[in-house]
């Protein structure tokens, strides 16, 4: 039963996950290294690349932030309305991606409040950085708030108690007691984050536009270039994006490993 079990394991992971990749892969590679290489560094490659690095960048730090703020108030705070906003940070989880950049659209348009006050302002949001920022940060933003919550209430107040009955002001106790006790799940809901991020597609499709060489990320000229029959194009630059995705997850488990061997 044992041996059943792994197998069914390895079976559906070679199906849903091993296969389509090595699929993916050798179509990257099909016409050659030249033609990979080719393909990942045409212009429109690049800026997907530089575009998909600013707003993950961005997204990562202001998740970082706000997902620490609001699992701090969901793990030691009681106020009222305390279910309803952990029920709404999992609402990016039950909405489609492209519901969001509607909402979004919605939201922003011309001819709304914020559309028609950001207009006087001459600071455009849709078909631009801000919106697209927008919509991946509604996306990514349970991944830090639910890897640090359980782990904070796990955690439990008497370390941090204690920390300030000897005397530590709120920033002491979060950087000297809270932080280190956290750090790993911190970690994963930012690796978690930037994995979300990259690979982002259709909240922002929806609010970019696809401008070519001005709103169009790594992603969206994957699709581009797969509606425009450039196969190769498209698969290289997807295999670029797992890679990357894959260093990163490597690199966290590693480390994570390494951690704990020094810890025990």
């Amino acid at each position: 039963m044992r041996k059943l079990l792994i197998a069914i394991v390895w079976l559906y992971f070679g199906i849903l996950l091993i296969g389509p990749l090595a699929y993916l892969c050798r179509q990257a590679m099909s016409d050659g290294v030249a033609a990979f290489w080719g393909e990942i560094t045409r212009p429109e490659a690049v800026h997907g690349f530089k575009l998909t690095t600013e707003i993950t960048v961005i997204v990562l730090v202001l998740n970082l932030i706000f997902g620490t703020v609001t699992a701090l108030v969901l793990a030691r705070q009681q106020f009222k309305g305390r279910t309803l906003l952990s029920g709404l940070i999992d609402l990016p989880f039950a909405v489609s991606p492209v519901i969001a950049g509607f909402m979004l659209v919605l939201l922003f348009g011309p001819e709304t409040l914020l559309g028609m006050f950001f207009g006087a302002l001459d600071i455009k949001v849709l078909f631009a950085m801000p919106a697209m920022v927008l919509a991946t940060l509604f996306v990514t933003f349970p991944f830090v708030v639910r890897e640090l919550t359980p782990v904070l209430q796990t955690l439990g107040k008497a370390g941090e108690e204690s920390a300030r009955t000897l005397g530590a002001n709120e920033w002491q106790v979060f950087l000297k007691v809270t932080l280190p006790a956290v750090r790993w799940g911190l970690v994963y809901g930012a690796t978690l984050t930037i994995a979300r991020a990259i690979g982002e597609f259709g909240a922002v499709l929806v609010v970019s536009g696809n401008v070519l060489l001005l709103t169009q990320t790594a992603t969206l000229h994957i699709y581009q270039s797969y509606v425009d029959f450039n196969y190769v194009g498209a698969y290289a630059v997807a295999m670029v994006l797992i890679v990357v995705s894959f260093a990163i997850l490597t690199v966290l488990e590693v480390a994570r490993v390494r951690a704990t061997a020094g810890d025990s």
